[in-house]
């Protein structure tokens, strides 16, 4: 089995800064991408950041050059460096990974969702 367990959201004012933390663990074989998607109340899940396991990223353009996506490849970790957070960014912030298990094909696996809140 395959687990992503989310860390540091939380409440914080807007210009504030916070950073997430995804640890991705099992019998894993191989990640491929990493990413950070949110969800607001009443709208879609959208794509925040995404990187590769050879470090190359995918950024939103309503984050970028407020958030930084980053990974450590020997911890199964990806991270959400958020600063300037705007009440627009508050939502629940899901991780994800394509995985490969051991003789398995690749899968993407969902974390649980973290809150973040930004007040005015």
């Amino acid at each position: 089995q395959v687990q992503l367990v989310e860390s540091g959201g939380g409440l914080v004012q807007a210009g504030g800064s916070l950073r997430l933390s995804c640890v991705a663990s099992g019998s894993i074989y191989s990640i491929n991408t990493m990413g950070w998607y949110r969800q607001a109340p009443g709208k879609e899940r959208e794509l925040v950041a995404s990187i590769t396991n050879g470090g190359r990223t995918n950024t939103a353009d309503s984050v970028k050059g407020r958030f930084t996506i980053s990974r450590d490849n020997a911890k199964n970790t990806v991270y959400l460096q958020m600063n300037s957070l705007e009440p627009e960014d508050t939502a629940v912030y899901y991780c994800n990974a394509d995985i490969t298990l051991w003789l398995k094909a690749p899968t993407r696996y969902w974390g649980q969702g973290t809150q973040v809140t930004v007040s005015s």
